[in-house]
């Protein structure tokens, strides 16, 4: 019987739930501050202007603060003791933004918020990656509990807050930050690599034509995939919606997305990832033009499903692809990148190109420009994967 009593680590399925739990909480938070927070800051009576003013914070604080965070991962070999120390943080701005009502006040504090909340999310998807890949278990098995997490919580708490007031906004973020904080206490820290990270070497994978030509392919699709965040509330208001109707068309992108993820884990692997990407492209143009074409509401709303063959997809296949093509030592610095151009940059570029847009020639040319992003990406996708069989046949030739 020796060795019956020493402890044994805890057991892969254990530490994997513990990261599935996590992921639910902390995507409810995102779920929350998307659909709701307007509703706060409207309550505190701010005008449209202003309130769309404070939002455009936060993709410009997240270029600097994404990229800053995803190195010090990199540089600590640390992904867990980054994440606490933002949700942390976080969690204290939010007790601080209650108390505040002053316009500039609240844009100060948003500053701070906005620069600890968005890495939370590529360093959980960075430690989603390490861990399942450790035990060589599906990352998709852990980040659809993140898609399962945000429609609970965009309607769930839709309902909570219809019925309490928008005022309690921020008490449901307070709470959810602390939740995600103390769910994350127990799952086990990862190095997102075990070898050290230089930025030399980071400079020299990014303009290697296979990653910056897919970066730009990724910026061209999130811009458009940025208008239908940016401006599918005000499109279905203007169409004579209620505001409860906004909430379930978050909730029913969200769920779209869980079958898609199960299917692509499942398949996904028998068809190569640029093919695909240049699929959902498509799928996306098919998307925005039928957003584009209709008039009522409900048909609007209709159009959210097709996030599931959409951003379903393409969230999938990008971050297996990003996988591939950045070495390990750049893990986190890499996801940060990535997201700085989906949501960063194309969100304040869609921000100022689909405001005047909308302001000037109203929905649908909005959605139909988002369908031209979509199909430029496509092509490039499609010409990319080219260029990169090409590179492949004549490596192999060289070889033999």
């Amino acid at each position: 019987m020796e060795g019956a009593y020493i402890m044994n680590p805890a057991s892969p399925t254990s530490e994997i739930n513990k990261l599935r739990t996590y992921t639910f909480a902390v995507f409810m938070i995102s779920a929350v501050i998307i659909s709701y927070l307007p509703l706060y800051l409207k309550s505190l009576g701010y005008n449209a202007v202003q309130i769309g003013l404070l939002y455009s914070i936060g993709p410009l604080i997240s270029i600097c603060s994404n990229f800053i965070w995803g190195v010090a991962s990199d540089k600590s070999q640390t992904i867990k003791k980054i994440i606490l120390i933002l949700l942390a943080v976080q969690t204290i701005m939010i007790v601080i933004l209650s108390f505040a009502s002053s316009y500039t006040t609240v844009m100060m504090l948003l500053v701070v918020f906005y620069f600890f909340y968005y890495p939370v999310f590529p360093l959980t998807d960075t430690l989603t990656i390490v861990t399942t890949q450790s035990h060589n278990r599906s990352f998709i098995g852990v980040r659809v509990f993140g898609s399962i997490g945000f429609a609970f919580s965009a309607l769930a708490f839709g309902y909570l807050l219809k019925s309490i007031g928008a005022s309690y906004t921020l008490v449901v973020i307070g709470a959810l930050s602390v939740l995600s904080l103390m769910l994350l206490l127990v799952v086990s820290d990862k190095k997102a690599s075990i070898k050290k990270m230089e930025f030399g070497g980071l400079w020299e994978v990014i303009k290697q034509p296979n990653v910056y030509l897919f970066l730009i392919c990724v910026l061209l699709l999130a811009i458009g995939h940025r208008f239908n965040d940016a401006f599918l509330g005000l499109s279905l208001l203007s169409l004579g919606a209620d505001e409860s109707i906004v909430g379930w068309a978050w909730m029913i992108s969200a769920v779209s997305e869980i079958p898609i993820f199960f299917l692509l884990n499942a398949y996904g692997e028998r068809v190569k990832e640029l093919p695909l990407l240049a699929i959902s492209c498509v799928m996306y143009m098919l998307r925005f033009l039928i957003a584009g074409y209709v008039q009522d509401p409900i048909w609007l709303i209709s159009t959210q499903v097709m996030h599931s063959v959409t951003f379903g997809i393409f969230y999938f296949v990008a971050i297996r692809y990003l996988n591939k093509v950045i070495p390990e030592q750049f893990r986190s610095t890499g996801m940060a990148v990535y997201t700085i151009v989906w949501s960063s940059i194309s969100g304040l570029l869609s921000g100022t190109i689909g405001g005047k847009l909308l302001e000037v020639y109203g929905k649908d040319i909005v959605f139909f420009s988002a369908a031209g992003f979509a199909i430029v990406a496509a092509f490039g996708f499609a010409l990319l994967h080219l260029y990169v069989k090409r590179n492949e046949k004549s490596t192999a030739a060289l070889h033999f």
